[in-house]
């Protein structure tokens, strides 16, 4: 489930028999050997629930023969993405995984859920509000000239000194950052301008949906998307909001299912779609379902860090920034250990207790990613936002709860006033909306620098941010209470990262 917002999914009931034969902790491991293709036994059983899995082929693989195996194992390939040599498998048999890591040019392969997909709440942002009519009106009789007309509810703009960038530029048309999230709705009047149909598509299942529209939310489902994406670059065209880069294009890459999730296949799809699509910066304001963090010491869980890594590092080899939320749960992630109760999410979580060097939130933890952790309207963290030291690597407005950091006039609210499904504007926070300031910042730094690689375009970023000293003692809700600790310097800390994203000197350095 996406890093959506202070509160997590309530998990699926499941079946007693159905959570034995389905869970991860009831599949046999094994152990991985040199056995061939043709060890794989023919006769395997089929009765069991349909699943995804990811299968990861070695460097120097035969993926032919793997292929092969795959389906004398009971496997069926949905779609192989060879460039990186991860392939996605549905099978209804529970030892599936346990064989085919049997196979001589197996790196490794997981089952991607626990259980088959079925209808869940959407839990998007817990404090989510409509802007109101009269609120808009408001806003517009203050905007000054050169301002869009809700512009001044959007304190995240001076916040990282955008406001300022935007006289001096507007990003460049041929800079496209893509929102790999749950659609994005390119009918709106503040990001039709903007739109790169070319880069855009369904990776729902896995698979590259190429049909028109099918990156679009569909009737019910999260308009989490649509809003990160006017954070990024909803025009400056005299309508509604204005993004932090209104210059450039966007994307949207679909990856949650109808039911909220977003599984390793979909995220795999998402990143290998941006890195042959000239994507320059991918947004991903998520975490990949079931497991909040996926550890590497389990042979199923390996996998998927495996397989998303590939694909990360993919998109990255060639030319895409890669930016990613923190997480909205109030971890240090840097901790020697963490809890996790919410994994599996998809089924019925069991309480574990977690090595953060050793069990990742994939893709924010992946080598390579920009991980963005939230500020408040008072520039202080978020009371939700995750934090650790040599972990966050930059911050961004998120938004908080009005009552905690409220804004300076004229805005009125401490959350992220964006683009929402059918032309309408709403309120968000999470570091799911941190997220896509920093994704706005580093298009503006590409387009400053068009022919910087992503390694000069994250060094820049970095310097460029402003300095924010730690806060200690940190007592977001003054109760007498520490909330958080702070570790690090003023530089370099677990809280801010190298600092606050500066859009200012995106553009003029």
């Amino acid at each position: 489930m996406a890093h959506l917002g202070s509160g997590r999914r309530r998990a699926l009931a499941l079946p007693v028999g159905l959570a034995l034969t389905a869970s991860l902790g009831f599949l046999p491991t094994g152990t991985a050997s040199a056995a061939v293709a043709e060890d794989v036994p023919a006769a395997v059983s089929t009765d069991g629930p349909k699943l995804s899995y990811v299968v990861n082929v070695k460097n120097g693989g035969d993926k032919k023969a793997v292929k092969k195996a795959i389906a004398k194992a009971g496997g069926t390939v949905v779609h192989a993405y060879d460039q990186i040599g991860v392939i996605v498998v549905h099978s209804q048999n529970p030892a599936f995984a346990q064989s085919v890591r049997q196979v001589r040019g197996v790196q490794s392969a997981g089952v991607t859920r626990t259980t088959p997909i079925a209808p869940a709440k959407d839990m998007a942002i817990e404090s989510e509000r409509p802007l109101a009519a009269a609120e808009a009106k408001a806003a517009a009789e203050k905007a000054v000239d050169g301002q869009d007309p809700l512009e001044p509810l959007q304190w995240d703009l001076p916040a990282i000194k955008a406001d300022k960038a935007h006289k001096k530029s507007l990003g460049s048309k041929k800079v496209t950052v893509a929102v790999i999230d749950t659609g994005v709705d390119d009918t709106h009047p503040d990001l039709a301008p903007n739109f790169d149909r070319k880069a855009s598509v369904s990776c729902v299942g896995g698979v590259p949906n190429k049909a028109d529209g099918a990156w679009r939310p569909g009737p019910g489902e999260s308009d989490h998307g649509t809003h990160v994406a006017g954070t990024i670059a909803a025009a400056k065209n005299g309508v509604g909001i204005t993004g932090v880069a209104p210059g450039v294009k966007v994307s949207g890459i679909k990856v949650s299912q109808p039911d909220g999730f977003f599984y390793t296949e979909a995220v795999v799809c998402g990143f290998v779609w941006a890195a042959e699509h000239g994507v320059d910066v991918t947004n991903n304001s998520y975490y990949t379902d079931p497991w909040l963090f996926a550890c590497k010491n389990d042979a199923d869980q390996k996998a998927l860090v495996e397989a998303v890594s590939r694909a990360a590092g993919y998109a990255e080899r060639k030319g895409a920034v890669n930016v990613a939320a923190a997480g909205n749960s109030r971890m240090d992630l840097a901790a020697k250990e963490i809890k996790d109760t919410t994994s599996p999410n998809d089924s019925t979580p069991v309480e574990r207790t977690i090595n953060p060097r050793e069990c990742l939130d994939i893709p924010t933890q992946i080598p390579g990613v920009v991980t963005v952790s939230a500020l408040g309207a008072k520039g202080l963290k978020s009371s939700y936002s995750n934090y650790g030291k040599g972990v966050v690597d930059i911050s961004a407005p998120g938004g908080d709860s009005t009552a905690l950091q409220p804004p300076e006039g004229p805005a009125i609210d401490g959350r992220i006033l964006s683009t929402l499904p059918g032309g309408g504007y709403g309120y968000k926070a999470g570091t799911s909306m941190a997220s896509p300031h920093v994704a706005g910042v580093a298009a503006l730094v590409k387009s400053t620098h068009p022919y910087a690689p992503p390694a000069l375009v994250k060094g820049l970023l970095y310097a460029q941010a402003d300095d924010t000293a730690c806060t200690n003692p940190y007592d977001i809700n003054n109760d007498g209470t520490v909330d958080a600790v702070c570790e690090g310097g003023k530089r370099d800390n677990g809280f801010y990262g190298t600092g606050v994203a500066d859009a200012l000197d995106a553009v003029r350095w």
